[in-house]
């Protein structure tokens, strides 16, 4: 098979024969996500490549903008173009001089891998970045935590499809969804809902769901919406949970079945 046909840009999930039983001459169809190779490019220098669904590339492009510093806000993007080739995706943003000659300084070229998110960094300074401390006064109720829990799954299309993606999701402090974004990586999920935020009126008693375990990435990369509860289906590590407690956000872990575990700050859930 040539690189050409390995490579599919056009569609998250593929439909494929499988054969049942080893045993057994009966076939069937399933259908599996795909997973692409996507570079981020700005100002015509490429700066990453990551495996990602390729869907929701903008909103991608966006988060991944300002949860790794390259931009402080979308008015430092000028343009966003996504352009499909033989082997992968570029997304290629225009973004002010400014933020480029900062981007060429920090000269951090790195290849991403699906679930890991420090693949080519230079040096251990660049690992831990300490969002600011915000003072903790948000309160969230238990209700509407379980009550999004509960929507949750049923919003995963690709997921229900595949079996195979992360989801990232939005909620009000109802326990109403408000955006919901997929990828094979849970990282790149947390990106699109994050960029797919950024012109949302987002208030303070809003918090996000994780279909994933919660790692400080998905505490620190969060903390960019300026959100104090993160709800994690799996667990948290030790050290998600020392950066949540730092920054006084409330995280969440084993959250399902009408049951969660608080690792941080729980007298900011009531009821």
């Amino acid at each position: 098979m040539t690189k050409e046909k390995l490579i599919q840009t056009s569609h998250s999930c593929k439909e494929v024969s499988i054969q049942k039983n080893i045993n057994s001459e009966e076939t069937t169809k399933e259908i599996l996500a795909e997973e692409t190779p996507i570079a981020i490019i700005y100002n015509g220098v490429s700066h990453v490549v990551m495996m990602a669904s390729p869907c929701d590339l903008e909103d991608f492009a966006r988060g991944f903008s300002i949860t790794e510093g390259v931009i402080t806000s979308l008015s430092d993007i000028y343009s966003i173009e996504v352009l499909k080739k033989d082997n992968g995706i570029e997304i290629n943003l225009e973004i002010s001089t400014e933020k480029f000659i900062r981007l060429k300084e920090i000269r951090r070229n790195l290849t991403g891998r699906t679930g890991c998110g420090l693949c080519g960094a230079e040096s251990l300074d660049q690992v831990l970045k300490i969002p600011e401390n915000k003072k903790n006064e948000t309160k969230f109720f238990s209700k509407s935590i379980l009550k999004a829990l509960k929507n949750f799954s049923g919003q995963q299309e690709i997921q229900k499809k595949t079996g195979a993606t992360h989801a990232c999701g939005l909620f009000n402090s109802k326990g109403d969804l408000i955006i919901l974004k997929e990828d094979v990586g849970r990282h790149n999920a947390l990106d699109k809902l994050i960029g797919a935020s950024l012109n949302t009126k987002i208030l303070n008693d809003f918090f996000v769901i994780t279909s994933s375990r919660a790692s400080y990435e998905m505490v620190q990369k969060l903390a960019y919406l300026n959100l104090k509860l993160l709800v994690a289906i799996s667990a948290p590590t030790a050290l998600a949970t020392r950066l949540a407690d730092q920054i006084e956000m409330t995280l969440v872990g084993f959250a399902r079945n009408n049951r969660y575990n608080c690792y941080t700050h729980p007298t900011q859930i009531i009821g």
